[in-house]
């Protein structure tokens, strides 16, 4: 299969906390010694990258954790581009780090285009912060790899790899019969043949399929391809063979010869989506349609939920009214389960919703947005027994300020009484319709607050997701973020606490 080898040639890494540095002007970098692109032959069971970013790619797996972000400061004062750096980490991530499961440390693969999003998203004086926190977070994770096994991406098979004109149905029909060997072959031959959109459509229809990890195969295949758009698809081999291997992951003997739980869905959903009216993407937009599919995620099965959104899309509602529900839905989940389960609620739906907006095939949509909302009745579980908050129901609280000092009386309250501070944010979002300087705000913090990959993957999903949703909505959806948004009465995290020492140098 080529995706396993039994040595990396890397430097091991220590388990000190790195530092945190790329803001221009610290002068003291620019004397660190440059790293040569020459100094270390890669491991030949290791796969190859582009040779223009392959020297990079050594330089971040290479360098000591300790070292690696002055090292990188530095590469950058001698010309780096942003550009490079993105590149070189998704690829270090990669090629490095098992994608099984799909989470756990394989997080610092699925937070650069989290970590990306932050940036683009922040003034230039931040820019650099959240790709650092990255690589950080990858020395980490990289660390952790070698201590479970040392796994590293191989070359492809390439006497396996179909030709051009059958690669597409070799990969779909491998992807189907959860064959790994056949898969990953068949990917290399895809990705050099078709276009790019034509293999986006593919796989984000396998990242929906099933529902084991909790919705990290959407996450990934939405943030990879996010990435890649901006990286280039030249460096589009490694990743897609490192994401088919992702998808394939499961539990007990081939999903494809038994029925297991977490296929049932996608298995009921593709009979149900030829229900659907032929025009269903032309519908009135609808507040009563989305609390009525809302109350169905609250308290309905899979089946239930899935079949409200056909019933609702047949009688002429408007699909971004099932999405406002949806979004609404993982929103109140967050309120009423705080952590990590109801968390990725909030950033599958995130994934989904991407993969729905880019997305040109009329079937895949429908299915992914059937797929959403028999995920958010899975994440959810048993629905909760007595009485527990609802997302279009909780009341405001009253600020005690205006202007910035509401901000940051919101914000304090984050990290007292997360509801207080949504219903305070609920009252502040009333009343300032515009809230950039609140979402800024709230971004600042994960920045000298964020502690671990969540922070920045949820932060990303919710403040991008606020303006996906209608305006009738999105403030209760946004407030509902208290629940797991950084508060400033937390601990600056170690990373911003080294930068400050390092720049008092």
């Amino acid at each position: 299969m080529g995706l396993l080898s039994s040595r990396r040639h890397f430097l091991k890494t220590t388990a000190s906390t790195g530092t945190l540095l790329g803001l221009s002007g610290v002068s003291f970098l620019s004397q660190l010694p440059a790293v040569s692109r020459t100094d270390a032959r890669l491991d030949p069971k290791s796969v190859r990258l582009q040779p223009e970013i392959e020297p990079l790619v050594r330089l971040l797996e290479e360098t000591p954790r300790e070292r690696l972000l002055e090292t990188v400061a530095a590469r950058i004062k001698q010309g780096l581009s942003y550009r490079e750096l993105l590149a070189g980490l998704l690829l270090a991530g990669v090629r490095n780090i098992q994608p099984r499961p799909v989470g756990f440390k394989f997080h610092a693969v699925l937070v650069v285009n989290s970590a990306h999003l932050a940036s683009l998203a922040s003034s230039n004086s931040d820019r650099w912060l959240p790709i650092f926190w990255a690589l950080d977070r990858f020395k980490d994770s990289q660390a952790r790899d070698v201590r479970e096994g040392n796994w590293t991406m191989g070359p492809v098979n390439e006497s396996a790899v179909p030709r051009a004109a059958k690669a597409k149905q070799a990969f779909i029909q491998a992807m189907d019969n959860w064959d790994e060997s056949a898969a990953d072959a068949a990917v290399a031959g895809l990705v050099r043949i078709a276009d790019v959109h034509e293999v986006f459509e593919i796989f984000c229809r396998y990242g929906a399929r099933d529902f084991r990890d909790i919705g990290h195969k959407a996450i990934y295949v939405a943030n990879s391809w996010r990435t890649l758009q901006h990286i280039g698809w030249q460096h589009a081999e490694p990743v897609l063979r490192s994401l088919a291997y992702a998808l394939l992951y499961h539990e007990g003997d081939n999903p494809a010869k038994r029925d297991a739980a977490p296929d049932r869905p996608w298995r009921r959903n593709q009979a149900l989506a030829a229900k659907i009216r032929t025009e269903w993407r032309q519908g009135k937009p609808s507040f009563e349609a989305s609390a009525e599919l809302l109350a169905t995620l609250r308290e309905g099965s899979n089946a239930e939920a899935c079949d409200k959104v056909v019933e609702q899309l047949n009688r002429g509602i408007a699909p971004q009214s099932i999405w406002d529900a949806l979004f609404q839905g993982a929103g109140e989940l967050l309120m009423r389960q705080p952590g990590l389960v109801a968390l990725h609620g909030v950033t599958s739906t995130n994934a989904l919703h991407f993969a729905y907006q880019t997305s040109d095939s009329d079937e895949t949509r429908k299915l992914l947005l059937l797929q959403n909302a028999a995920f958010l009745t899975l994440f959810r579980g048993d629905p909760p027994s007595g009485k527990a908050v609802k997302i279009d129901l909780f009341e405001p609280s009253p600020l005690t300020a205006l202007g910035a000092p509401a901000i940051e009386e919101i914000l304090a309250e984050v990290s007292k009484d997360r509801m207080t501070a949504a219903r305070k944010m609920l009252a502040y979002l009333k009343k300032n319709p515009h809230p950039e300087k609140l979402i800024d705000a709230a971004r600042q913090l994960v920045f000298v607050k964020g502690r671990n990959s969540h922070d920045y993957k949820f932060s990303s999903a919710v403040l991008e997701d606020y303006y996906h949703v209608s305006p009738p909505w999105r403030d209760r959806y946004l407030a509902a973020s208290t629940f797991n948004l950084c508060g400033s009465g937390g601990p600056d995290n170690d990373l911003v606490k080294r930068t400050r020492a390092a720049l008092q140098a």
